[in-house]
């Protein structure tokens, strides 16, 4: 089976990569159970059904420019647990590079690689090598044993740590960049500075948020952000709880440019969504992923959780415009607070030009 882990042994312990490394290395792996329980696993399933459309998307503009059943080459950046391992056999690549900080996610993520064979009791799909290292600071293409680039560098909401100095997010566009194929693309999500600055500025204190998630900034308001070093502490609920920084996305352009990579796609989550949904695959997916929870339910009867009035409100008006008030209609729709942390973030791609 042809798999194997490395690691940097890197002692680079300046800024916080220890401590985003010790965080996520501490996670404690739950199962499918226990994460249907979680008051955050409609959000979840919406984030894995946003990164699946993203995915998929590129995935069919590079396949678009191969000819015949052209398999992928594939680097994942921050690719945590295994979280988008299923995406990847999905798309029916070729071969996947994972890399994190985190060594006990890395080894994680090659055990869910190695069962899911062993289940099917059959030859992998696709190979695969697994890497400890900090995207933000090391060369990672020396490090590969596949040396023949990547059609599809993907990094999933952990871009943001890269700008916590300007060396770190040229080194993580660096490693980005070399790594992939004239014609390929760098994509994926990040959270959106633009709008954490204005709901820090309309809460009017250092911090905001809900009973999921929480963002604090240690000195309050100031419009006057660095470009790099701009920290705040960000909290979700089972899943983050360690420091982030603000992400300048016109210097992320810059960047990209310096290293041959050219903005292509840039929306805030509620967009895509707009976009993606109005696609059957879109429809169909969000569908079997469960994104969206069913109200009214015996959770939360109408009239009794103010987190679902915009549902109740929807329904009432749907009720009335059909004429069916005897009929009480149910829908599928997501908690307020819930959407309130989705709408942060934003997805991203860039397209490799020499």
């Amino acid at each position: 089976m042809s798999a194997r882990v490395e690691s940097s042994g890197s002692d680079e312990e300046e800024g916080i990569g220890v401590q985003v490394a010790q965080h996520y290395n501490q996670l404690e792996e739950k199962g499918i159970s226990q994460r249907k329980q979680s008051k955050i696993i409609h959000m979840r399933n919406f984030n894995n059904w946003m990164k699946s459309m993203l995915i998929g998307e590129f995935v069919k503009r590079v396949r678009g420019s191969k000819a015949g059943d052209y398999k992928l080459t594939v680097l994942d950046i921050g690719c945590g647990k295994g979280g988008d391992l299923q995406k990847w056999r999905k798309a029916g690549i070729r071969h996947l590079i994972a890399t994190d900080i985190a060594e006990t996610s890395v080894m994680q993520f090659k055990d869910r690689y190695m069962a899911m064979w062993s289940r099917d009791r059959g030859q992998p799909e696709f190979s695969a090598e697994f890497i400890v290292a900090d995207a933000t600071k090391e060369d990672l293409k020396a490090k590969f044993r596949d040396q023949g680039g990547a059609d599809l560098v993907s990094c999933q909401f952990m871009f943001h740590y890269s700008f916590e100095s300007l060396p770190q997010a040229e080194q993580m566009m660096k490693n980005a960049a070399e790594n992939l194929k004239p014609g390929g693309f760098f994509i994926g999500t990040t959270p959106d500075a633009y709008d954490i600055m204005r709901r820090l500025e309309l809460c009017g204190g250092k911090t905001f948020g809900n009973s999921i998630y929480n963002i604090r900034f240690d000195d309050g308001v100031d419009r006057r952000q660095p470009l790099f070093g701009a920290k705040y502490n960000f909290h979700l609920q089972d899943v983050v709880d360690c420091p982030e920084f603000l992400v300048h996305f016109p210097t992320v352009e810059r960047i990209a440019e310096k290293y041959g990579l050219i903005l292509v796609h840039r929306q805030r989550f509620q967009t895509a969504y707009n976009t993606y949904i109005k696609t059957q695959e879109g429809k169909n997916l969000m569908e079997n992923m469960a994104c969206f929870e069913t109200y009214p339910s015996r959770q939360h009867e109408q009239n009794q959780d103010p987190n679902f009035a915009h549902a109740h409100r929807y329904i009432q008006q749907k009720q009335q415009q059909q004429q069916q008030q005897q009929q009480q209609l149910r829908e599928g729709t997501i908690s307020k607070e819930e959407w309130e942390a989705i709408s942060l973030y934003i997805c991203f791609a860039f397209k490799k030009l020499f």
